[in-house]
Formats: C-alpha cells, structure tokens, sequence
C-alpha cells in the first residue's frame, strides 16, 4: 500500500507496521483472484441489465403506493426482473419480509403440510431455522403442525448420499438445501455442488421440491440453483441482492406452483400477492438490485483479502484465499474467546456507522450460544455492508462477510486482525 494510506492507517486505526507488512504481502497474493471477482461482476451486471431493459423499467417502476397496494407495477414487475435474473419461472420480492430467516420459514409454511417430512440435506440448518422447523421447541413450529423432520449430516464436508436416500421416503415433501456454511466449518455449496444435490433428489422421486437457502450466496458466481433445477431459492435483500440500499425484505424465486404457494403464505389465501404497498421501497429496492454484482464484487475482493492476510498470521481460513467462491463468507477458525470477541470488536472500529461501539457476547433472538456481532452498517443488520460475528462456542470461529467497498473493508480487516496481532 502507498505510504499516504499506511500513515493514516497508522495514526487514525493503530495498525501497527508488522501488519503493513503482513498486509502487503497478502494483497500480492490475490491479484488474479481480485480480478476473478469483477469477471464475474461484469457478466452478473449484464444479466440484470438485460432483464431492466426486457422490462422496460422507468421512473413510473419506482414509484410508491399505500394501503392495499392494488396495480404497483413496480411491485409485480420488480418480481418479474428477479426472475429473469435468476433463471426462474416466478419470484415474490418483498419489504416486508423481516429477514432471511422469515423469508426461508414463509416458503417451508408454504408447502409442507400435516403429515409431510422435511429432509435437510447439509446437515443442521443456520441456527435461526431451528426454532422454525422445531428442532429446538417452539410455538407455531413446523413440527407443532405435524411436519415431520429428518437430517442428513454432511461426512467430511462432503455430501452423504446414501444417507440422503435413506432419509427420502414416501412423506418426503421437500429437501431443503443450505448454500453457506452457517456457523459450520465447511466449504459453502458452489452451484454446481448444489445441482448433483438435487439431481440426485428428483433421480429418486421428481416430484419433491428443492428448497435452498442462498443467502450470502446471490452473484458469487455467474449462475444461481435456480438455473440447475431448484425449486425454490431464497434470500435476504440486506444481504447480497439488496446491494447495500435496501433497508428490509427477501425473496423468494422458482418455478410458478411453488410461488403461487409463497405467496398465499407471504399473505394469505385468496389475496397472495395482489396486496401490499411498498410504501417508498421501490427505488431502494430496484437501484440495489442493480447494483448488487457490484457490490457483492466488493464484498469477495474483501473475502480474499481477509482470507489471505489471516493465513499470513497464521490462522486457518475456509475457503482459502485462492479458492473458488461461492458465497461472501469467510470463516477464520481463532481458537480463543478473547480473540473472537477482539477481533469482532477490531471490524465494529473500522466500519463507517458505530465506529466507536464496542461489541458484547449477548444472548440474540434464535441463537442457542451467546453471540457476538460487529454490524457498523447503514441499515441495521445489513451483513452485505460489513460485519463479522460468531457464537460462543468452541473452536470460536469468526465469520467475516461485507463490504460496500474493497477499500472501506480492508480497513475493517486490519483493525480486526491489529487487535489480536500479539495476543496468545
């Protein structure tokens, strides 16, 4: 780095010449895989493009409506842009989806009923699920309906395949899929992975529905798991599809039954998506879909980066910084609860929003460990601008994933990695 930007990180962050040092050697090391990451950003921001001209988006798209929300154009059209984009037949996008974990239980809802059986095919779900599907009691779960529950946990990282076919009886309704590692440490699912996944599912019968969750994971590479026959994909818009401006929602894209099913269940029966105003959401929403090959591009370039110069200091990372990506997350096994929360707290120092807060371990809303999260974002909780978290347990695994910025993010990345530099 250039010697302006070393002294201001020096006299403003504290970094230390040692890991000016460290850092220069881990950015040289991830040239090819920096450029990797616009390659593909390049093509993705195509892809939208080509679907904003399809549909002949203008300022009317943008527009607001109010309380019942009859004929928004921008709301039915903006569903029909994401599914062009990600190779789908139909798409529900919503503001109103409070996170990525209501959005996943709103397509679960929709088409389990009494008596089916949910089978995870990659081990236990992302730890919000649990209270969802009822692997952890809770009121208005899925298991309190009748929904049958079966897992099949990954071996070695790696799929179990007999065990999956083991568990796929005549109840099987639906096999859902994660992309990211979660709180696991595991590769995240490529695309590729995840179609051998469910040509495998409808090689036993076709007619299950493939459910995965691909939060983190929109834009990492240039096709999605709707393109290789998944039935249903879903994610958060404060996470990659949002492009760091819209402040709330999800989506839900696949082929039109299960849609048309998302929606009763987004809304109710005989309404689906007819109603909803998107009260001013629109313009967020749009500009941040179109921005979102871009900004997840920031965000794995940050990915690379964070891998790389923790490897230099001698932590082991997944992926490694030269792997390929799936997804924006990178985990950073730290072997210490002083070090995860020093670092966690490092990252809050070098965000731009709630620089000087100081991150505690807490007891969050679907969590069974304490965690701690560092979340210095514009919009509360939006993990595609920068943050890093990771429950109290061992071996205290860091996931870093965000930024609005390569540059913004690396700065994060230091401070993080200056906080526990010396510490044994």
């Amino acid at each position: 780095m250039n010697s302006n930007t070393a002294l201001i990180l020096k006299e403003e962050y504290g970094i230390s010449d040692k890991l000016i040092e460290i850092a220069d050697r881990a950015e040289e090391k991830c040239g090819e895989y920096l450029k990797r990451a616009d390659d593909i950003a390049g093509y993705n921001g195509l892809k939208v493009l080509k679907s904003f001209k399809k549909h002949k988006i203008s300022a009317e798209h943008l527009a607001s409506t109010t309380g019942y929300g009859y004929d928004d154009i921008g709301r039915d059209t903006l569903d029909k842009v994401y599914a062009d984009t990600f190779g789908a037949e139909d798409a529900i996008v919503r503001h109103s989806f409070v996170n990525g974990t209501h959005t996943i239980a709103t397509s679960l809802f929709a088409v389990l009923r009494p008596g089916d059986t949910l089978v995870a095919a990659t081990g236990k779900p992302y730890d919000t699920l649990e209270e969802v599907i009822g692997i952890r009691p809770s009121k208005g779960s899925l298991r309190e309906i009748g929904v049958n529950y079966r897992q099949v946990d990954l071996v070695d990282s790696g799929m179990d395949f007999d065990g999956l076919r083991d568990a796929i009886d005549s109840t099987c309704r639906v096999v859902a899929i994660q992309r990211s590692k979660g709180y696991a440490w595991r590769d995240s699912l490529s695309v590729d992975k995840i179609g051998e996944i469910i040509d495998f599912v409808k090689s036993i019968r076709k007619d299950i529905i493939c459910v995965v969750d691909n939060c983190y994971g929109e834009f990492a590479e240039i096709i999605e798991p709707t393109d290789v026959g998944a039935d249903m994909i879903v994610g958060s818009l404060i996470k990659n599809p949002g492009g760091g401006l819209a402040q709330s929602g999800g989506y839900i894209a696949g082929t039109k039954e299960c849609i048309d099913l998302a929606s009763y269940a987004y809304s109710c029966p005989g309404i689906g998506r007819e109603c909803g105003s998107t009260l001013g959401n629109n313009s967020l929403m749009y500009q941040g879909f179109f921005m979102a090959p871009h900004i997840v591009a920031q965000s794995i370039k940050a990915s690379v980066f964070c891998s790389a110069l923790m490897e230099e200091m001698g932590y082991d990372v997944l992926p490694r910084y030269n792997a390929k990506r799936t997804d924006i997350i990178s985990a950073i096994r730290l072997n210490s609860p002083d070090k995860l929360i020093r670092f966690c707290q490092g990252i809050q120092s070098g965000a731009p929003i709630d620089s000087f807060v100081l991150p505690m371990p807490w007891d969050m809303p679907g969590y069974e460990n304490q965690v701690i999260m560092a979340a210095g974002a514009f919009t509360q909780g939006s993990s595609i601008e920068i943050s890093a978290d990771g429950p109290l347990k061992e071996p205290y695994i860091a996931y870093f994933q965000g930024g609005l910025t390569y540059e913004s993010a690396k700065v994060a990345i230091l401070s993080g990695a200056n906080n526990i530099l010396e510490v044994r």
